[in-house]
């Protein structure tokens, strides 16, 4: 829009974005936690483990919009590993349940991942809305895509829970929401390093991703 170039949208729209989009996910986090717990579900608590990472992010980002490129980079790197670890606790989870058993509901997992569908969707958009994204925002709206994404993995596993009984549909969409958080930390990791390039204007050459 003519005459944005003047604002400062780190103190307006981008805070105000990411101050919506962070309550939006505490709230969803929360209801993954409680009917994934009820559900007996390991794909419920992934997510909700998944959104409670991306609150903790947005309010990292809301820091960072107010800091230097330097501090945004460390800030998204923090959440590329938070990415990192949070996958590999689920397929920890995956595995207790494939061994023990588990009984998953079926329709609570379809409810909770509709509604969660619908906010994520919300999410989504306000993040894409957002002009002259740094490094923090795109990682923001990388984890609203990867939510929404697994939320219809979570549809389509109730909906097999529901007709089969069975427990294996849950586990897989639990497996699956970890290598799309795998996917998008690494991507974060990246997108922080390159951000390094942009600054210096400088190329990516192959191996000095590895400097400090």
């Amino acid at each position: 829009m003519s005459g944005d170039h003047d604002i400062d949208l780190g103190s307006a729209g981008k805070r105000r974005t990411l101050w919506i989009v962070l309550w939006l996910n505490v709230a969803i986090a929360i209801g993954f936690f409680v009917v994934g717990y009820f559900a007996d579900s390991n794909a419920l608590l992934a997510n909700g483990l998944d959104n409670s990472s991306d609150a903790i992010v947005y309010a990292l980002s809301l820091l960072a919009l107010a800091r230097s490129r330097i501090w945004q980079r460390g800030a998204a790197r923090f959440s590329g590993v938070m990415l990192l670890v949070f996958a590999a606790g689920v397929v920890a989870d995956a595995v207790r349940r494939f061994v023990e058993g588990s009984e998953p509901g079926g329709f609570m997992m379809l409810a909770m991942a509709a509604v969660a569908a619908v906010v994520n969707l919300i999410c989504l958009r306000m993040l894409q809305r957002t002009e002259d994204k740094d490094v923090s925002m795109r990682a923001a709206t990388t984890f609203s895509f990867n939510d929404f994404i697994a939320n219809g993995g979570i549809i389509i596993a109730g909906i097999v829970v529901m007709l089969t009984g069975a427990n294996w549909p849950d586990l897989v969409v639990g497996v699956a929401v970890a290598c799309i958080a795998l996917y998008g930390g690494i991507q974060i990791l990246r997108d922080a390093h390159m951000d390094i390039h942009d600054e210096e204007g400088s190329e990516h050459r192959k191996g000095d991703q590895f400097r400090t």
